[in-house]
């Protein structure tokens, strides 16, 4: 399995190269330069929303992507999590042309980047947040994971530069806006634009969602995913995902507050803007019997024989088990949680219950929409007093 795994990598990297150097590449580096970011913002929802933008970003500016490690917090430590461990690199490759952080660390980067031109790019310089005597800039490597994740990959910055003045920013899609990058950043000067942060906007707009459909899960998270619905599901089967740990009840108190503003992913319920409704609590932190009704709502509604539930900390198992008992069948959850596998899971059931403003929900909704031919059955807590058609 080891020697098949180096075969595949090193066969993509070779795919690579003969396409870089058809389009004039040296030494077998991009020609157009590099686009390197750390995906700092929030957990793996979070991240994954950004990284969308990211990759149309680098499409726009017809440089490579260099794959980010993914960062989880597991307190006090914090890992990263390479791309190819995750993702497929094959299939994100056929939208735009990128490379694994440990290509572009070990063979790459001492080609065009030296240690004396590794300039950090934010937005606009700002105050330092432990350092009272540091000048504004982008102190790219203050805090956690800021600090950890470049040093993980070795990346020293030497100095900052500044794109608030760009028309956009990094929304190329406003009129001169690339034209703009490409003068100000261009290859020759810059090989290498490393973001401080995503350089996309958060939450998502519509227009990148169904970029998710090139993000395939690696072969071993689908083994898993397919071994457990083997194992332990009945199909058609229910997948529900919960999201009630005391700091997510910290993000649905800030509802009354916002004023009906997009709140993470909540416009893939009600639109960009929310022009098709109003964000409620009950979208957001539904209480026990609202969920256990759905349930068993969308349970009879398929004729489903099992139940997947997923959760950050209260799966309701006990619960959602009790109010299935006249249809005879049960919920199940994993043993040892694997948010990757669930997400998986989630992926391949029959009808998916998820969350509108959670990220993670997000992931799920548009690998069902945007993977296939047709977009697979989707519900979330809470929408039918708003848009009852995207009930089943």
């Amino acid at each position: 399995m080891k020697i098949l795994r180096v075969l595949v990598v090193y066969s993509f990297y070779s795919i690579y190269s003969a396409d870089a150097v058809k389009n004039g590449a040296k030494n077998g580096t991009d020609p157009n330069g590099y686009i390197v970011f750390c995906p700092c913002m929030g957990r793996f929802g979070n991240q994954i929303d950004q990284f969308l933008g990211v990759l149309s970003f680098a499409k726009s500016l017809d440089r490579t992507l260099v794959l980010p490690n993914f960062i989880e917090f597991n307190h006090p430590e914090t890992k990263m999590i390479p791309f190819e461990v995750l993702f497929q690199i094959g299939t994100v490759a056929k939208y735009t042309r990128v490379v694994t952080m440990h290509e572009f660390t070990k063979k790459i980067m001492p080609k065009v980047w030296p240690p004396e031109k590794r300039r950090a790019f934010c937005w606009n310089p700002r105050k330092a947040i432990y350092d009272t005597d540091a000048e504004p800039g982008c102190h790219a490597k203050e805090g956690n994971p800021f600090g950890p994740y470049w040093d993980h990959i070795g990346v020293t910055f030497v100095g900052d530069e500044y794109f608030g003045e760009i028309p956009g920013g990094f929304e190329i899609s406003q009129m001169g806006s690339r034209k703009k990058w490409l003068e100000k950043f261009g290859p020759e000067e810059f090989p290498v634009l490393a973001f401080s942060s995503a350089p996309a906007a958060f939450p998502s707009k519509g227009k990148v969602w169904s970029i998710q459909k090139y993000l395939r899960w690696s072969s071993r998270i689908t083994e898993q995913a397919k071994k457990y619905i083997a194992n332990n599901l009945q199909k058609p089967f229910v997948a529900v995902h919960l999201r009630n740990d005391a700091d997510w009840v910290r993000v649905c108190d800030h509802i009354d507050l916002e004023k009906n503003r997009p709140l993470f992913a909540s416009e893939q319920c009600l639109g960009e803007g929310h022009h098709q409704g109003q964000l409620t609590k009950e979208m957001c932190i539904p209480n026990k019997q609202q969920i256990v009704d759905m349930i068993v709502e969308k349970v009879g509604s398929i004729g489903a024989k099992s139940v997947f539930v997923a959760s950050d900390k209260d799966h309701m198992i006990d619960e959602i088990n009790e109010a299935l008992k006249p249809y005879e069948i049960e919920a199940h959850r994993q043993e040892v949680d694997d948010m990757y596998t669930s997400l998986a899971i989630m992926g391949r059931s029959d009808l998916f219950i998820g969350n509108c403003v959670s990220t993670f929900s997000h992931i799920v909704k548009r690998e069902r929409d945007h993977t296939g031919q047709s977009p697979r059955p989707s519900a979330f807590f809470g929408v039918r007093s708003v848009r009852r058609h995207i009930d089943l």
